[in-house]
């Protein structure tokens, strides 16, 4: 070969820049209307001192060794009892991150001879896991619960004899809407299969007292949620909600599990706080609740937009240059938002993705509303 042996990869960031699609890493600048830190936990100070009292009482930063070696910490079993009992499952799992969490549970859970029905509009880290697992596996419309009935149907009459896996998403971070988990958990009983939920983005603000659109149907048998702890709980890492029996298998057969440094016993300790939080203090999701609905109605007026009811609201217009010189327009402005384009959704729906948090008041809101006119006007 005698091309330069990195002109391939710059020949790949070329392409990507020409179709505006070239990712760059950018700081915190402006007022968040981008961050998954819908409670406004990550700066709280009972956060802070939580983590603060632990430092002071020795507990380590780094868990220096896998779970199943020295790594497994007491502020790791605290966390894993406290959110079984907060969330109603029967056993519960940290993991580090929500990435690796769902690659773990669709990569280890699902068997071979197995099919697993994967929500076309589900998470990266959901598809890369059903890609690395052993069961055979099918995207399915989003949303369309008659659509997974029928391909477990036509998998069954071609001789499927294994498990059947469901794969959702409780509430979508691109389109900001929430999955139909009873039809789909009714289609699951009928089927005797199981059924994954992300709970990515419900968990601590949707549901009652916030835990999750899923709450109804935890501590079931064929019920796996995702919580993770990186979003509204303000910390990182990512719990894994469901019967003992697949927790104990994991811990036992998921490589990502058993192979990895386990998380800071310090993010155990700010996770569990923040559960202890979410309940104490219940004004933070009336308070979100409030800019959703304000945010909303002002989109709708100002900018024909359709609310989409939760903390996530998109705004799709459609073409990635001008997306994305309406996102840098808006920052220089003083509002972080960002653009999201292909392949992060699909081609011609390059969308403002704007984020609704505690780190913003109403007055913000109102003044990102018409910032967001001028520049459509302008741009």
């Amino acid at each position: 070969m005698n091309e330069p042996p990195l002109a391939r990869f710059e020949a790949t960031l070329q392409g990507l820049a020409r179709k505006d699609r070239l990712r760059t890493l950018s700081p915190r600048t402006g007022l968040d209307f981008s961050s998954n830190d819908y409670l406004g936990l990550a700066a709280s100070r009972r956060l802070g001192d939580a983590v603060a009292g632990a430092i002071g009482r020795g507990t380590p930063v780094g868990a220096t060794g896998s779970r199943l070696l020295r790594g497994n910490a007491p502020e790791h079993e605290a966390l894993e009892a406290d959110a079984a009992a907060f969330f109603g499952a029967e056993r519960a799992l940290f993991f580090g991150s929500g990435y690796i969490a769902n690659f773990a549970l669709l990569s280890t859970l699902p068997q071979k001879g197995d099919l697993l029905i994967l929500d076309e509009l589900a998470h990266a880290s959901m598809h890369e896991g059903a890609q690395a697992g052993r069961a055979q596996f099918i995207l399915s419309r989003h949303n369309d619960v008659d659509a997974v009935d029928d391909t477990i149907k036509r998998w069954r009459a071609h001789g499927g004899m294994g498990r059947v896996w469901i794969a959702v998403e409780s509430l979508y971070s691109m389109d900001g809407e929430s999955a139909p988990l009873e039809s789909f958990v009714a289609l699951a009983d009928r089927h005797e299969a199981f059924i994954v939920v992300d709970e990515a983005h419900a968990t601590g603000v949707w549901g009652p007292d916030g835990h999750g659109l899923a709450a109804a149907f935890e501590g079931r048998g064929n019920i796996i949620a995702l919580h993770t702890c990186g979003k509204a709980l303000g910390a990182s890492g990512a719990l894994v909600t469901g019967p003992a029996v697949l927790c104990d298998y994991l811990v036992n057969r998921c490589r990502p599990f058993i192979y990895a440094t386990a998380p800071s016993p310090l993010m155990a300790v700010a996770a569990r706080e923040a559960l202890v939080i979410i309940s104490e203090e219940p004004m933070r999701r009336v308070q979100l609740r409030e800019r959703i609905s304000l945010a909303g109605r002002q989109l709708a007026e100002r900018c024909g937009v359709t609310p989409s009811g939760s903390q996530i609201q998109p705004f799709v217009i459609g073409d990635v240059a001008r997306t994305m010189a309406v996102a840098a327009a808006l920052q220089a402005r003083g509002f972080d938002i960002r653009g999201i384009r292909p392949p992060t959704v699909a081609e011609g729906t390059s969308r403002l993705r704007i984020s609704l948090t505690l780190n913003v008041g109403e007055a913000d809101i109102s003044a990102m509303v018409e910032a967001l006119v001028e520049v459509l006007a302008s741009v």
